[in-house]
Formats: C-alpha cells, sequence, structure tokens
C-alpha cells in the first residue's frame, strides 16, 4: 500500500486492487458508468455488473488490468484502472503493447485534492514497467483537464464503427 498526503493534510492510502477487492471494483465502475452515460439510479445494469465481475475475475488474475483503490482512513474515495492489449507491431509501437486508462473515480468531496491525478501516475508508471508506450483513455468533461496536465492529448486519426452489430 503507498500512502500519500493531499493538499489540505490528509493522509490517504492507494492500494493496488487483488482478487478480493472485485465488489468495491464492481460497485465503482458501475458508479463510473452511471455519471458517465447520465444513467438514473433505477437503470438496469444487471448484465453489465455480471459481465464487469467476470472481466475483473479474469483481469486481475492475469494481470491484463491492474487498478488501484483509494482510502481514507479505511473509507473508499477513489480508484483507477489500466488495461492491457496487444495489437500488430507498428513502426512506433514495435512491441504492439498498448494500454487503455479506465474507471477513473474520486468521491466528489475529495476531488481537485490531487488524488486522480495520484492514481493516473501510478497507473501510468505501472504500463511504463511493463514496457508500454501507447496509452489512452476517453476523457470526460470533468476529467479533460486532469489528463491534459498530466501530457495526453487529443487523438486525431482514430475512428470507431458507431453501428457495429454484435
Amino acid at each position: 500500500m503507498k500512502k500519500t498526503e493531499t493538499q489540505t493534510g490528509c493522509i490517504l492510502a492507494y492500494k493496488k486492487a487483488a482478487v478480493e477487492d472485485i465488489d468495491e471494483l464492481v460497485r465503482t465502475r458501475l458508479l463510473v458508468l452511471r455519471a458517465a452515460n447520465r444513467l438514473s439510479e433505477d437503470a438496469d445494469m444487471y448484465a453489465v455488473e455480471q459481465e464487469t465481475y467476470a472481466y475483473y475475475k479474469w483481469a486481475l488474475e492475469s494481470g491484463e488490468h491492474i487498478a488501484y483503490l483509494v482510502y481514507d482512513h479505511g473509507t473508499f474515495i477513489g480508484a483507477g484502472g489500466v488495461s492491457f492489449y496487444q495489437v500488430m507491431p507498428t513502426y512506433h509501437n514495435p512491441t504492439g503493447k498498448k494500454a487503455y486508462i479506465m474507471n477513473m473515480y474520486t468521491a466528489p468531496k475529495y476531488r481537485r485534492q490531487g488524488i486522480a491525478f495520484r492514481t493516473l501516475d501510478l497507473l501510468v508508471k505501472e504500463a511504463q514497467e511493463q514496457g508500454v508506450s501507447q496509452i489512452a483513455l476517453e476523457a470526460t468533461d470533468m476529467g479533460r483537464p486532469l489528463y491534459e496536465k498530466y501530457g495526453f492529448v487529443k487523438m486525431e486519426d482514430e475512428m470507431w464503427l458507431k453501428h457495429a452489430q454484435a
């Protein structure tokens, strides 16, 4: 567990998540998805919850995902994760290793104290230690200033298929 002091003097603990933390990770993921998609509390998230649980179980055990949970004297106040994946090697990424930062969350009363920045830094360093040089994320309007401050820039050339059939 890594400890750090906030700008307001709180001593926070940053815990690298393990399989026994899945329930907290799933709960946080649902909070993030509800906020990012502006979903009501009564929106049916059962399928997402089940799939998220299965994902965390597999990904934490395999090392395909690393997450940090943040606590203030044992009370959960934040989280963030990074997922790893492999693509074909390219000139700019000869290993083909990529990482995707996701599920960044800080409890409202703890925002603007450097907690998300510290969590992001831990995740980026984890990715770099694994030899990943290409790290991406999706930013909400609220999170964009944080990511820009860290050094993330908007991608210009990426596209996605809007109406893909599953």
